[in-house]
């Protein structure tokens, strides 16, 4: 059962560059061997952390490949597929090999701040042309527009939608999908600080920035966080107060990246418009690891 597959710890993957600023694979086999040993649940190839925005289409096929190749038979893969371009996304979906694939997570539209139809209208189109199940990826900070939960409780009636990833960081507009969802429709936090108090409400787990960094003990309080024990998992996740708004400070996965190159995993470079953190961050950053 999918949900089964995607509960827990998923990992929105960054995409390594090398000083160059081309895709560094053996930096990604690295940081795949990493999160993998540490215990997480899937991967997420392609989302916002991967820098998605600043890779070409070929890149994105050949990231998808070599991400199937290394791990597709350790763990359920999730392949971030989203934009503001309806049309373009549905042409993108078909021609996209989506073999080994267990969902599609979609951001919402950014830019264009459609209505709440509009965007219902958007995931009816996509969740009808995919091929594998769709998740739903709410992010306001980011997209410039909120997914509302009736919005979200409206498409979970859909049969290829699946689940949200919820990034809004309202708790309450949390709380209410929790209550009035179909049981099988999948709720992940979208916020790793929110995790440990989504999973009060049933949520499913996370999909997770602080996970490439810090695999077994973020995987650890997700995993005891489900199974119920609050307390252990709250004493873990206050590990991650100090270093989380860190991370995002100069924008993801600017901080996140200066992480991984201290953890000798891959270079701290990014692609412009995102410049690579300050020295003043990664001084700040190392002195909390």
């Amino acid at each position: 059962m999918i949900r089964e597959k995607l509960r827990g710890t998923g990992v929105a993957l960054v995409t390594p560059f090398t000083r160059e600023l081309a895709v560094d694979y053996d930096a990604l086999r690295k940081l795949l061997d990493f999160v993998l040993e540490g215990g997480v649940n899937y991967l997420v190839i392609n989302g916002t952390t991967a820098e998605s925005v600043t890779t070409t289409s070929e890149e994105k096929a050949e990231i998808l490949r070599f991400v199937k190749q290394q791990a597709g038979h350790r763990v359920p893969l999730v392949y971030g597929l989203g934009g503001n371009n309806t049309q373009h996304l549905l042409d993108t979906i078909a021609t996209t090999d989506l073999e080994g694939i267990a969902a599609l997570l979609s951001v919402s539209p950014y830019y264009n701040k459609p209505s709440q139809q509009g965007i219902y209208q958007h995931y009816v189109a996509l969740a009808n042309a995919s091929p594998v199940p769709l998740i739903l990826y709410n992010v306001p900070g980011r997209t410039g527009s909120n997914i509302t939960a009736e919005t979200t409780l409206k498409l979970s009636a859909h049969e290829n939608i699946i689940g949200i990833k919820e990034a809004s960081g309202n708790l309450e507009q949390c709380m209410y999908i929790a209550k009035h969802k179909p049981k099988s429709f999948m709720l992940i936090s979208g916020d790793d600080m929110l995790a440990v108090p989504l999973a009060v409400f049933g949520a499913d787990g996370v999909i997770s920035v602080l996970a490439n960094a810090f695999p077994e003990k973020f995987a650890t309080m997700v995993q005891l966080a489900l199974d119920g024990d609050l307390k252990a998992a709250g004493s873990l996740a206050l590990n991650f107060a100090d270093v989380n708004p860190l991370l995002y400070e100069e924008s993801n996965p600017v901080g996140l990246k200066a992480v991984l190159e201290r953890f000798g995993i891959c270079t701290a470079a990014v692609r412009l418009p995102l410049v690579e953190a300050s020295a003043g961050l990664k001084d700040r950053l190392y002195k909390l690891l």
